[in-house]
């Protein structure tokens, strides 16, 4: 039953929070069914209370998923459900606005219990942050989009024509709307707005 009801929620390699499974059966109960599917190989186990189910490989026990993995899984896209988004250096090296490669990999998540903490899954650095209102499906690009002109003169090293491109290129490619934009921008500081007629974002909705 336990095994069937995995196979129908998740894909492999997709991390599986024991806190999540839902099949009426308690902590004492669940754990050593886990256990035994792992004893059997249809299961792996990545950490204490993290689980995925093996995708098909030639190598024993299948490709092992990452703690980057884990991380976007528990604190963005959570059973389906928008959670969060990359920030920070994560995103300016996502979006091309930084050659840096960070070390630590930063997200704002409505499950960051503080408002910037530092957590480690296995050897990976994760600095959490908190969303500056609830991150939904809906509002998570805008968020993230304002997040990242809020800070971009810190952390680009690209030339200011190159950033404003950049983030032109961002609102055209996300499809972000200047009523997106006005319904969370009051959430920021004020150089937000200094940002955004300095680097003549606006006129990408004229």
């Amino acid at each position: 039953m336990l095994y069937e009801y995995l196979l129908k929620n998740y894909k492999p390699n997709e991390p599986i929070f024991t806190s999540d499974i839902e099949v009426g059966l308690s902590g004492n109960t669940l754990r050593p069914l886990l256990k035994q599917l792992c004893d059997q190989g249809l299961l792996n186990r990545f950490d204490n209370g993290v689980f995925y189910i093996p995708s098909k490989s030639r190598l024993k026990g299948g490709v092992p998923i990452s703690a980057g993995t884990v991380a976007k899984y528990r604190y963005i896209t959570r059973r389906g459900k928008v959670e969060g988004y990359y920030s920070g250096y994560t995103l300016a090296n996502q979006v091309g606005m930084t050659s840096q490669v960070p070390v630590t990999v930063e997200i704002v998540s409505n499950e960051a219990s503080a408002k910037v903490r530092d957590i480690k899954i296995k050897e990976q650095t994760i600095r959490l942050r908190k969303p500056k209102t609830t991150v939904t499906k809906d509002n998570a690009k805008v968020l993230q989009f304002l997040d990242l002109v809020c800070e971009v003169d810190r952390l680009s090293d690209e030339s200011e024509d190159v950033i404003s491109k950049r983030l032109r290129d961002i609102i055209k490619k996300q499809n972000i709307k200047k009523q997106d934009i006005d319904t969370y921008i009051s959430l920021y500081p004020l150089k937000v707005y200094k940002n955004f007629y300095e680097k003549e974002l606006y006129d990408v909705f004229a």
